[in-house]
């Protein structure tokens, strides 16, 4: 349950909010962190989850590890900041929104001059209608697009990240292209280095697919359970990257590499920050069913 929508903003509210957002000293990393952790519990199975609402904020997913408790009560507090002197915009929508303004941030950095798609018209849940216990069940046991995985997990990292994907609604490429832009981003739930094959990080680039590629690596395991990986440069023997299964296996699997390898090429940069926008855009509506 949510309450009612009063409809959508205009386009100079959503500006004025964007410009408030942009000012508010968050990092990109904690803009596109936060409007992921509310968007992405969405569940294609049984269309629960999502980031209408804004449970984000509220007891039980506030406090769930993946979600950076102690980072997100400090973004958390200025948004609510922002709605505070902005009251025709729900929290709801501040978070995405915020996450549009991070990805156009990164975009420009990597220099793509971009707008983020942004359908207004979400509502804040109360913690009176979010059953702790039924909403426990959303917590994520792996996302591999933060480089999260839990622990005593019996499925590899690189199946739960394709599980993921799929109670998403996301295609092959959708799931490539998100994960690759958001390691460049740096939105590793632990903030570790893993995958992020990047000089830039904060930049929406294409590193990762050409780094996952690099012929002049050599990768091997540095955990006994084969989910850690060092990448060392092939002459030198000197270690450059690391990374995990959910990394690796854009390099490995042949579908995958085929897809990775469209979005290496020299002149894809452009083509992946559009494909990039356009598969955010799919997972921050998934729950809007008044859309559809």
């Amino acid at each position: 349950p949510i309450p009612k929508s009063n409809g959508s903003l205009s386009s100079n509210q959503v500006a004025t909010v964007k410009q408030a957002i942009s000012n508010s000293g968050l990092s990109v990393s904690e803009m596109v962190s936060t409007a992921w952790a509310s968007a992405s519990t969405y569940r294609g199975s049984d269309m629960r989850g999502g980031a209408n609402g804004a449970r984000l904020r509220l007891a039980p997913q506030k406090n769930w590890s993946v979600n950076k408790p102690n980072q997100l009560a400090n973004v958390l507090s200025k948004l609510e900041s922002i709605q505070s002197a902005h009251d025709y915009i729900s929290l709801a929508d501040i978070i995405v929104l915020t996450g549009c303004v991070g990805i156009e941030k990164a975009a420009a950095e990597a220099g793509h001059q971009i707008e983020v798609p942004f359908t207004s018209g979400r509502t804040d849940a109360s913690q009176e209608q979010t059953d702790v216990e039924s909403f426990e069940a959303l917590r994520p046991k792996a996302d591999g697009f933060r480089n999260y995985q839990g622990k005593n997990m019996h499925v590899s990292a690189e199946e739960m990240l394709v599980d993921q994907s799929q109670l998403l609604g996301l295609t092959p490429p959708e799931m490539t292209v998100l994960l690759g832009g958001m390691r460049a981003i740096g939105t590793n739930w632990d903030d570790s280095n893993h995958g992020v094959f990047t000089q830039r990080v904060g930049s929406l680039n294409n590193d990762f697919f050409k780094n996952v590629l690099d012929l002049n690596l050599s990768w091997s395991a540095t955990s006994a359970s084969e989910d850690l990986f060092e990448g060392k440069d092939r002459k030198t023997g000197v270690v450059k990257w690391t990374g995990t299964r959910a990394d690796l296996i854009f390099g490995s699997n042949s579908e995958l590499r085929a897809i990775s390898e469209v979005y290496a090429a020299s002149d894809a940069e452009e083509k992946f920050v559009l494909d990039f926008v356009s598969a955010w855009n799919k997972v921050m509506n998934a729950d809007r069913f008044d859309l559809k």
